[in-house]
């Protein structure tokens, strides 16, 4: 965390990433067949469940799952370990994904900046 911050405010402040924003290279760039993420749970099952915006992300079926477990064996809450942990796998694939994403913008950042250089030295 330490080395993003001085990379986005000392370092490297015009290739960095503001997180705001939508990225702005193609995310298909350089990929001959790469899939498009899709959130599997339905609007209407999130709706069902009465999800909070926050938690509508990638990993939302599980959490249905889970949430629809815990009601299930309300006053044995150990009930539900299976559903909770496959809950929590699917939270931190999709926090490696993102990493990978942001680094990848900023990578390709670093890229078109050298390009920029290169073509202005010659």
């Amino acid at each position: 965390m330490g080395a993003d911050l001085v990379r986005h405010y000392i370092t490297e402040r015009d290739t960095s990433l503001d997180m705001r924003t939508p990225p702005r290279n193609d995310p298909l760039y350089g990929f001959e067949e790469r899939k498009e993420r899709v959130c599997v749970a339905t609007q209407e099952q999130m709706d069902m469940a009465l999800l909070p915006l926050d938690q509508r992300d990638y990993c939302a079926h599980y959490l249905i799952k889970l949430m629809k477990c815990k009601r299930d064996h309300y006053p044995n809450f150990m009930a539900c370990g299976h559903e909770r942990h496959e809950w929590d796998y699917c939270e931190h694939k999709d926090y490696v994904m993102r990493i990978k994403e942001y680094e990848r913008e900023r990578r390709l950042n670093l890229r078109k900046k050298r390009i920029a250089e290169k073509a202005q030295e010659a």
